[in-house]
């Protein structure tokens, strides 16, 4: 079972959520280390895909539809976690490190799982 490896989408790549999640030992990048910020969604979850990586993002709407696709036309991803903009890093923190200690990487392939069912503790 291995760990969840994290991309965190550019808008919601804040370095100390990033610098936060490091500490604690989680292997995560973000759109801006990879140079792929202003790509498009469905570009960033290729990406995230082809790394075996978690897309973090708070773009609900956008990243719903595009899983819903993928999962009509039978296209696999490595997963997406959406996140709301209202938690503070520390919440975001609390509640991802929660998501982990319950789900594996293979647990989030072509999943889509909203922050907000794992309370931070």
């Amino acid at each position: 079972m291995s760990e969840i490896r994290l991309l965190i989408d550019e808008d919601a790549m804040d370095h100390r959520l990033v610098g936060a999640l490091r500490a604690r030992g989680v292997d995560v990048t973000t759109a801006g280390e990879l140079g792929t910020t202003g790509f498009s969604d469905e570009e960033q979850l290729i990406i995230a895909n082809q790394q075996q990586r978690v897309f973090y993002t708070f773009n609900v709407g956008d990243f719903c539809q595009l899983h819903s696709l993928y999962m009509a036309e039978k296209i696999t991803h490595s997963g997406i976690i959406i996140s709301s903009q209202d938690y503070s890093i520390g919440e975001q923190m609390r509640r991802i490190l929660k998501l982990m200690a319950t789900k594996s990487a293979q647990d989030m392939g072509n999943q889509l799982v909203f922050l907000s069912a794992y309370l931070g503790e």
